[in-house]
Formats: structure tokens, sequence, C-alpha cells
């Protein structure tokens, strides 16, 4: 029984740590230079502004894992959401949030 719940400690430990460790999880400096904080939240990952005009405000849901996630993404100016990816490579995340898949607009954040 000891066994048992050691095992289970040791794997439950694993997953977090997997989940943590996501290429996307941290800091990121946004195209207008503010800074955007990705943090996993309820099985998917989090946007939230922590500068600039629009500070605390969470712009955007997203969800998968390594180099690709998809999910929707808040213009905080106007308010308006959109379906949206991120991509990284390296210390960049190329975001892109498109209306009806067809009008899109991408840029580029910088870990922080």
């Amino acid at each position: 029984m000891i066994r048992t719940l050691i095992l289970g400690g040791i794997l439950a430990l694993t997953a977090g740590a997997a989940f943590a460790d996501e290429p996307i999880v941290g800091n990121w400096k946004t195209a207008a230079g503010d800074t955007a904080q990705i943090a996993s939240c309820g099985g998917s990952y989090c946007i939230v502004l922590k500068t600039g005009k629009y500070a605390g405000k969470k712009i955007g849901t997203l969800a998968g894992s390594g180099v690709a996630y998809s999910g929707q993404i808040t213009d905080p100016a106007n308010d308006k959401t959109y379906s949206g990816s991120g991509s990284i490579v390296g210390n960049s995340l190329k975001m892109k949030g498109c209306v009806l898949s067809v009008l899109c607009k991408s840029q580029t954040w910088t870990r922080l």
C-alpha cells in the first residue's frame, strides 16, 4: 500500500512538472512593448497583460502543447474576440488572430 501511494505521488508530481514545463508558460514582450503573462488555467493557458494601458486584462485562452497552441485572442482596445493561435520557435511566440479564418493579423512576441 505504501508503495502504491509513493508511486501515485511520483506520477502526480511528474504530470504537474510536465504541465509547468510547457514552452508557452512565462512572460512575453508583446509587439506593443507590454508584458503578457501566460499561465496554466483550467486545463489550458490564459494570457493576461501585466503592463501597459490594459494591465490586468485577460486577452486570451489557448490550448495545446509543445510548440502549437490554439484558442481565442481578444483585442484589448476594442474587446473583440478572434479565433487565435500561437506557435513557438526558440524564444519567439508568433500570435495570430483571425476573423472567419480568412482575415488574419499576426505579431511576434519575445520571451522575457
